[in-house]
C-alpha cells in the first residue's frame, strides 16, 4: 500500500465535542492529568468521555519492548517507579465523574514482578475511594509470571484485559521478541482461572493477516475463556512502523462481529475504528446484561452510573481537595510523563 494513500471514508470522525466531553477535558486539564485517549489521538476520545470513561498508564510512558505497531517510547527505565503513584493517581480520578477507567501500563521488564503489585495497589485504593467506579486492568503479560497476573486479578478489576494484537502468524514479525502468541493466551487463561473475572482481549486487522486467521485467533481467544474481544483496523503512527497491507471494510467487520457471537464471546466490538478500550463501560454493561434481558437498558444504566459517579467524584473532591497533600503535577508527572521528567517536577515541589 502507497504510504501516504488516502484513507476511506469510514475511518473518517468528527472532531470530538459536546457538554460531557468538554467538561471532562476541562476536568483533566485542571487536575493537570492527561490520558492515553489524548495521547493516542484515539478517534472515540469524544464518544468514550460522554459516557463518563477514559484511559491512564501507569508506571511513566518508556516500554521496554519494542513492537512494530506501537509509539510509545522503548528504553530502559532501570526500575525506576514513583511509590506514591498510586494513591495520587487514585485521588485525582476518584475527584473525577468517571464512571468507567482503564488502568493501563508500559511494559516494564526491569522489575522483578513486570509492576503488578504497583498496578494492584491502585485498584485497590481507587477503589476504596470510589467503590461505584467500573475498573479494567489492561496490562502486559509479565513475561508469562504467573504471580504477575494472580497479583492484579487479586486486587479486584472488574475486567481483566491483555492484548492478542496480532494473529499468531504475525507475532514474530510485530511484537516484541519477549512477546509470546501462547504466552498471551496462557495469561488471559490464568485470569479466569484465579477468579470469576471479566477478561478481555483485542485484535489488530490490516496488518497482513488472513480473515481464516482472525477467526482462527478468535478461536483460540474462545478456548482460553476470554468473555469479551475487540477488533479494529491498524493505523501505522509513523513512518518506521509496521505499513498498513490493507483498508478492512465495515462489511468484513460485521462478518468477525457475527462469527464472534456464534463462537461464544459475551460480546463483540469491531468496527474500522475500534480500539481495545472502546466504549468500554458500555462493552462491560453489555457483556453483562447478555441474557438477561436487559441489554436494551445500558443506555438508561450508563446514566445512571454517570449520575452515581458525579455524587461520588463530589465526596471524594471534598475529603481530598488539590491542596490535600496532593500535587496534582506529580499525578500527571507519575501518569504519563518521562522518568527525567517526572524525577525535575519531585525536585521543585
Amino acid at each position: 500500500m502507497e504510504r501516504f494513500a488516502p484513507k476511506p471514508s469510514w475511518l473518517k470522525v468528527r472532531a470530538p465535542g459536546g457538554e460531557r466531553y468538554h467538561e471532562l477535558k476541562r476536568t483533566l486539564r485542571e487536575n493537570d492529568l492527561y490520558t492515553v485517549c489524548e495521547e493516542a489521538r484515539c478517534p472515540n476520545v469524544g464518544e468514550c468521555w460522554r459516557d463518563g470513561t477514559a484511559t491512564v498508564m501507569l508506571l511513566g510512558d518508556t516500554c521496554t519492548r519494542g513492537c512494530r505497531f506501537c509509539a510509545v517510547t522503548t528504553g530502559n527505565p532501570r526500575g525506576a517507579v514513583d511509590g506514591r503513584e498510586p494513591e495520587h493517581v487514585a485521588r485525582a480520578i476518584g475527584r473525577m465523574g468517571l464512571s468507567y477507567v482503564v488502568m493501563t501500563m508500559v511494559n516494564r521488564d526491569d522489575l522483578l514482578d513486570g509492576g503488578a503489585e504497583h498496578v494492584a495497589t491502585t485498584v485497590r485504593r481507587l477503589r476504596e475511594l470510589r467503590s461505584d467506579i467500573l475498573i479494567e486492568t489492561l496490562v502486559g503479560d509479565f513475561q508469562g509470571h504467573m504471580s504477575s497476573v494472580d497479583a492484579v486479578v487479586d486486587s479486584a478489576p472488574d475486567v481483566f484485559a491483555h492484548n492478542v494484537e496480532v494473529v499468531r502468524h504475525l507475532t514474530r514479525e510485530i511484537r516484541d521478541v519477549r512477546c509470546g502468541y501462547d504466552q498471551t493466551l496462557a495469561v488471559l487463561r490464568r485470569a479466569k482461572e484465579r477468579a470469576p473475572i471479566v477478561t478481555k482481549s483485542s485484535i489488530m486487522v490490516g496488518i497482513g493477516e488472513t480473515f481464516d486467521q482472525v477467526v482462527l485467533t478468535m478461536k483460540d481467544l474462545r478456548d482460553a475463556q476470554v468473555d469479551v474481544v475487540t477488533l479494529g483496523q491498524y493505523l501505522r503512527p509513523t513512518p518506521r512502523h509496521a505499513e498498513v497491507q490493507r483498508f478492512v471494510t465495515p462489511e468484513e467487520f460485521l462478518d468477525y462481529e457475527r462469527l464472534g457471537k456464534e463462537l461464544g464471546f459475551a460480546y463483540v466490538a469491531s468496527g474500522p475504528l475500534v480500539r481495545s478500550s472502546y466504549k468500554a463501560a458500555e462493552v462491560f454493561l453489555k457483556s453483562m446484561l447478555r441474557g438477561t434481558g436487559g441489554a436494551t437498558d445500558v443506555a438508561e444504566a450508563l446514566e445512571a452510573r454517570l449520575a452515581t459517579a458525579q455524587l461520588q467524584a463530589a465526596r471524594v473532591a471534598a475529603e481530598y481537595p488539590n491542596d490535600a497533600g496532593v500535587d496534582v503535577a506529580e499525578v500527571a508527572a507519575a501518569t504519563l510523563l518521562p522518568v527525567d521528567r517526572l524525577v525535575r517536577r519531585s525536585q521543585e515541589s
